[in-house]
Parts: C-alpha cells; sequence; structure tokens
C-alpha cells in the first residue's frame, strides 16, 4: 500500500488553532490574532469575487495563515469532474498560499446541477474504487496534499456493506489522502446510530489525521444534528483528547465551525484557549487517553 502521503505529512506546518472565517465574524477575527492561530476559508464563497468579498479575502490572508475547505468537489458523484472549478479553485489555493486543502466525503452534484447539501455516499468497495479515482485525478491535478473529511448521516445509506469506519480507513490508504477529522461529526453518527464513538476512532488510521473540526450540535427528537450553531459540548471535547492521545497522531491544525447563531465572541475565544489547552497537552505527552467511562 503506498503511503507516500505520510511521507509528505511530516513536511506540513503545524498551524495551532483556528477559526473558520465567516462574514459575520470577520471584524472580531481581524481583531483578535493574538487568540486565533489560522484561518479556514471556504472557497466557492470567495472565488471568482471582487468588492467587500476579495477585500476581506485579502485581508485574512495579510493577517493569518489559511487553509482552504471546499464544499463543491463531489468526490462522491457519478458526474465528471468539474475540471473548470478545479482550474479555479487551483488558483484559490495558490492565491491564499495553502499548505493543504480538503472537501468532503460525499457528494453535492448530480447531473452537473450543484444540490447545496452534503449527501452521504453507500458504504462500499465499489464507492471505494470510484473515489479513489477520483481522488488521485484531483491530487495530481492539484499538486497539494489533500485531506478529506467525514460527514454526517442520518440513515442508513442504501447499498452500503460494510461500516463507515471500515469505508473511511480502506479510502484513505487506497487514495493515499490525509484526513480532516471532524470529532463532532463522529460523536452526532454514533449516537444516532447506536455505535461507540471511542470504538469508532480506534478503527481508523489516525496516523493519516492533518486537521480536526470542532463543533456543536442540537437534540431534536430522537436524533442528533450537526449544526454548526452551538456551544462545543463536552463529550465532544472528551473525544477530541481521546484522538489526541491515540499513538502516532500528529495534528497539524485544530478549528472551530461556526456557521450560525454566531455567540458573542467571548464564547469563541473561550473555545479556542480550551482546545489550546488540550492540544498543549497533548503534544507535551501530558493528555490523558482514557475513555468516557473507564
Amino acid at each position: 500500500m503506498q503511503n507516500d502521503f505520510l511521507t509528505a505529512k511530516k513536511q506540513l506546518p503545524f498551524l495551532g488553532v483556528g477559526l473558520g472565517l465567516r462574514t459575520e465574524l470577520a471584524e472580531s477575527i481581524f481583531a483578535e490574532t493574538t487568540t486565533i492561530d489560522f484561518l479556514e476559508i471556504i472557497p466557492e464563497q470567495y472565488m471568482g469575487k471582487g468588492g467587500e468579498s476579495r477585500e476581506r479575502l485579502e485581508k485574512a490572508c495579510s493577517l493569518y495563515q489559511a487553509v482552504s475547505h471546499g464544499v463543491n468537489l463531489s468526490l462522491g458523484s457519478t458526474d465528471e469532474l468539474d475540471w473548470s472549478y478545479l482550474r479555479t479553485l487551483k488558483q484559490f489555493v495558490n492565491d491564499i498560499r495553502a499548505p493543504w486543502f480538503s472537501d468532503h466525503v460525499c457528494f453535492a452534484s448530480l447531473g452537473q446541477v450543484y444540490l447545496h447539501e452534503l449527501l452521504p455516499v453507500p458504504f462500499n468497495r465499489t464507492t471505494i474504487e470510484h473515489m479513489t479515482r477520483r481522488i488521485k485525478e484531483v491530487k495530481a491535478y492539484m499538486e497539494l496534499p489533500f485531506i478529506i473529511e467525514n460527514t454526517t448521516y442520518y440513515m442508513n445509506v442504501p447499498g452500503s456493506a460494510m461500516s463507515e469506519a471500515q469505508f473511511l480507513s480502506e479510502l484513505l490508504e487506497q487514495a493515499d489522502c490525509g484526513l480532516l477529522l471532524d470529532i463532532n461529526n463522529v460523536y452526532v453518527n454514533c449516537i444516532n446510530h447506536g455505535l461507540d464513538p471511542y470504538g469508532f476512532l480506534d478503527q481508523l488510521p489516525l496516523e493519516r489525521t492533518v486537521q480536526i473540526h470542532m463543533a456543536g450540535h442540537k437534540q431534536s427528537g430522537d436524533i442528533v444534528l450537526d449544526t454548526h450553531g452551538s456551544s462545543i459540548a463536552d463529550p465532544v471535547y472528551d473525544l477530541l483528547k481521546y484522538a489526541l492521545g491515540r499513538p502516532g497522531v500528529k495534528v497539524h491544525a485544530i478549528s472551530i465551525e461556526r456557521d450560525q447563531n454566531q455567540p458573542a465572541f467571548t464564547e469563541l475565544k473561550e473555545e479556542l484557549a480550551a482546545i489550546k489547552s488540550i492540544y498543549k497537552n497533548a503534544t507535551s505527552g501530558a493528555l490523558s487517553v482514557k475513555k468516557e467511562g473507564a
């Protein structure tokens, strides 16, 4: 099995703990350069745009290291790869001097129509082979380390023949790419489907983790929803501690995603500080790796 990515990963910078750039947060972000280590930017919100959007992007990149986190690559789609999109994306990641770029394990288009949703793919080897081919094409064209993010799913996906953890593990190994580990998505999926989130993490090749996402969720009836609209819950912090304490795990960046119900910026600063403390303990070897309840 190829492990070229693991060799390249050793050369990636350690960015620290950052925040997703959102319009509502921009002014506070620009004033907090001692609190925030880096920014994660959604390229679709800025590619090909001028005016205030371009000014905001340029200011962000003048103050912070930035990484690109896309939503339209649609790796699981049966549509042809959108090469026009990829050309624009390549220019974007070069412009912001991103050390890596990311997108989701999902499909987001059908018949060349973008669905504005990150929809789950069937967990089976046919999908792995299909997505592996596409990921390798993207990597070859972009010439930049590529990391893929685990997403949420709220019902069993028709055509699945393996667990999500097995699917992700085989996809990461066969495509030889990195992992953007969304801890909140792990928690949400495991609670909704009656799985052990710690056991889920144990099944992943966490040595491929480059970046981690932290976010909030909410209970809605019998299910938990990934909302990016509330505070990070204690069980998600506990999973972060566990993931960072696993053998061989060297994470280069952790970022908070907050897309709605924006709080007072002091709340985000407190979350950044909490994650930095966990991250510091992990990198110093002082982090406990006990499972919750153990």
